[in-house]
């Protein structure tokens, strides 16, 4: 499939658009209020931010789970995104911030509200740092490297 184009193909698509970046929202929106619900415990000590947090951090690992399915069989399927720098540090920091993730929802379900501060605020933190990361080589992805881009139409 990809030898016939100019650009690199998104395997994973419906219709010609691809569907990675459309599932990447949801863990993004989630890792953000999961750090803004941390925050809110940490002004206000009030354990429903410490409960919300909690939820929307188990939001987040699930819904990356979905978009990482997308990104592996992009990544798998054509072998021009394998080969990018940029597709390895994406894939490696976003599998990162899963496993912080996962040792953060961990935490916080065995210490509850008590898990927030220092530990699950902390864990917020490096999680958004890392998305941060690693959604700026999946967009050097896209705008420099041109992957999942249509090609021009022929004329």
């Amino acid at each position: 499939m990809a030898i016939n184009t100019r650009n690199p193909v998104s395997s994973a698509s419906i219709g010609g658009h691809p569907i990675h970046p459309i599932l990447i929202t949801l863990p993004i929106g989630f890792w953000v209020a999961t750090l803004l619900a941390d925050i809110g415990f940490w002004w206000t000590a009030t354990d429903g931010w410490a409960t919300a947090a909690l939820w929307l951090l188990g939001a987040a690992i699930v819904a990356a789970a979905l978009a990482a399915v997308a990104g592996l069989i992009d990544f798998l399927g054509d072998e021009r995104i394998r080969a990018l720098g940029e597709a390895w540090l994406h894939a490696i920091g976003n599998v990162l911030a899963v496993l912080v993730s996962l040792f953060s929802f961990y935490w916080r379900y065995n210490h509850g509200a008590a898990g927030v501060l220092p530990v699950g605020m902390i864990s917020s933190f490096i999680v958004v740092g890392i998305i941060l990361f690693t959604g700026w080589k999946g967009g050097e992805m896209v705008f420099r490297r041109r992957v999942a881009v249509q090609d021009e139409p022929k004329v």
